[in-house]
């Protein structure tokens, strides 16, 4: 229940199905299937980011005050909800409603009434239009005249100011079109439709760009030490996929000593993994080497504010169809299809083994470097302090 809440917030912030997929981890086919399920049609309605609905982050706030003794104003002062939000709320979902029972059993649990809500939110709740006959015949004339739901919700306010009954949004026209109107409207109606689909797209706003990942921070304001390599500490990441994009290895280079470690990623290489195992590796590093780290504008990197958040390294983002940004980890992935042939289930290979292709490779003697290798050049850095400072700098 949590992936298809993760999934469709993904998706209300303007990604494709294919890209949401891929930011929360799941197959390319279970996601799809979500989004026919429901016509397109977000069936969470925003819920868990912030508005009417309660979020599973303020559920446990409740379920934190209820257990410390707080009063259901002092809950709701906290969160900034009215008093009877947090009353209703725990009316609807607590785990026992006879007062008879001890407290305890009767405590507030988060999980629960966050799963009890999913629940309802799924159930199919009959529409404004499929229960009013004359607001029904009125929407399906509109559509018969090929007038877009905007047109037809816009001008029912203006032909029937003082009905209520004769109000409708066009949200509302849309969710009995691509939710509900596959026995309700038929699909006649649908194909009245400027766009003639059966399922909604999702709208990106005027500022947005497909596949754009929020809150990216450009190269153009990573450091100027990790542009010239004069300190260490800066990587570049990137992921290699192997056959029919089913797995994954995520691979991170210092700039400095070009030091190679490789992220296993053996059940999916989504958002959530690659920055679970990338903050893995990072907090095993000395605090030295671990400032700042560039990626592409891949999906994969959605959760960069969690992995900052978790690690203190500042993700920049390089720009679009420029490898050359990040051109010492493309040239390591070159190095590494050595190991990890293009068109190669990558799940086979163990932790173990990733490990053992970093040694090898970072035991291999560069040119770049004067032919030492990058472990000479990283064990030269962290026993000699200037270096650290940007006393010390290699070429290339």
């Amino acid at each position: 229940m949590e992936l298809r809440r993760r999934f469709w917030l993904a998706v209300r912030g303007g990604l494709t199905v294919v890209e949401a997929s891929e930011a929360v981890g799941v197959s390319r086919t279970a996601a799809k299937r979500w989004f026919a399920e429901v016509g397109g049609v977000n069936p969470y309605d925003a819920q868990g980011v912030s508005g009417r609905y309660l979020s599973m982050a303020e559920r446990e706030e409740i379920a934190v005050g209820i257990a410390a003794g707080r009063s259901q104003a002092q809950i709701a002062r906290q969160l900034g909800r009215h008093p009877s939000t947090i009353s209703r709320e725990l009316a609807r979902n607590s785990p026992v409603q006879d007062p008879r029972r001890s407290k305890e059993k009767r405590a507030y649990r988060a999980g629960l009434a966050q799963a009890r809500a999913d629940e309802r939110a799924r159930r199919p709740k009959p529409l404004k239009i499929t229960s009013q006959p004359r607001l029904l015949a009125e929407v399906a004339a509109g559509l018969g005249k090929h007038w877009s739901p905007e047109q037809i919700a816009n001008r029912m306010r203006l032909e029937h100011p003082d009905d209520e009954a004769m109000r409708v949004s066009h949200e509302t026209i849309y969710k009995t079109l691509y939710v509900q109107g596959r026995g309700q409207l038929n699909r006649e109606l649908v194909k009245a439709l400027r766009t003639g689909r059966a399922l909604r797209k999702p709208h990106r706003t005027s500022t947005e760009r497909r596949g754009r990942i929020p809150g990216m921070v450009s190269i153009s304001q990573r450091p100027a030490e990790a542009a010239d390599r004069a300190v260490p500490g800066h990587w570049e990441g990137d992921l290699i996929i192997g056959a029919n994009s089913a797995s994954g290895i995520g691979t991170l280079v210092e700039r400095t000593s070009r030091a190679t470690l490789l992220l296993h990623l053996p059940d999916a290489h989504g958002a959530t993994e690659v920055c679970d195992a990338a903050t893995a590796k990072i907090r095993d590093l000395p605090q030295v080497l671990a400032k700042s780290l560039t990626w592409d504008q891949g999906i994969e990197m959605a959760q960069h504010a969690r992995f900052t958040v978790d690690t203190g390294v500042q993700v920049y983002f390089a720009d679009p169809h420029s490898p050359w940004q990040r051109g010492t980890n493309e040239n390591t992935n070159g190095l590494l299809r050595q190991y990890f042939p293009k068109g190669t289930d990558l799940s086979q290979f163990t932790a173990a083994y990733h490990d053992a292709v970093a040694e090898e490779l970072n035991g291999r003697p560069r040119k770049t470097l004067g032919w030492r290798t990058p472990a000479e050049v990283l064990n030269t850095l962290l026993s000699t302090p200037d270096a650290t400072n940007g006393a010390h700098a290699t070429t290339g």
